[in-house]
């Protein structure tokens, strides 16, 4: 008999989302790594209390940290509340973190946080190797929207017709 894991996609739930990422960087690879929190930070983001608008991700000393990750103090978390906007240790193994900083020494790359999330009821980080998009990407990124937009609302009035 397979294996089952404990943790599926099902039971993932989305915390945080850098809407900005896919418009501002062109993804190369994704990674999932956990985040070294405090008890009062989880209870937090169960409430919905995180921000990954500034969050980017450094490699210093072979440890990866997430720094710009804004999770609202808890409200009744009183001296347990630390700094909201602390720069959090990202868990990735050893190979993972030194071919990131390898990439990250080449002109351009980046590495940027997608989301946060529970899966069960661990929190992951799903980070991105990036490269930053020119003015023209991104030009281009909004008229494949555009295009698709206008796409879907062709077929939505073809349907409406009864075609």
């Amino acid at each position: 008999m397979a294996k089952t894991s404990s943790h599926d996609e099902s039971d993932v739930r989305l915390i945080a989302k850098n809407r900005r990422a896919s418009f501002d960087y062109e993804i190369k690879e994704r990674f999932e790594a956990g985040i070294s929190l405090t008890g009062t930070e989880v209870r937090s983001l169960r409430d919905g209390g995180g921000s990954l608008a500034e969050a980017f991700v450094l490699i210093r000393k072979g440890q990866a940290t997430l720094r710009g990750l804004h999770i609202k103090p808890y409200i009744n978390g009183s001296y347990n509340n630390g700094d909201p906007d602390r720069s959090r240790v990202l868990l990735l193994h050893k190979k993972q973190i030194r071919y990131l900083d390898e990439q990250t020494a080449q002109k351009g790359m980046t590495i940027i946080p997608l989301r946060i999330y529970f899966k069960g009821s661990l929190v992951k980080a799903e980070i991105a190797l990036a490269r930053g998009k020119k003015h023209w990407d991104k030009r281009q990124s909004m008229a494949e929207r555009d295009a698709k937009r206008e796409i879907e609302r062709a077929i939505k009035d073809r349907r409406n017709l009864g075609y």
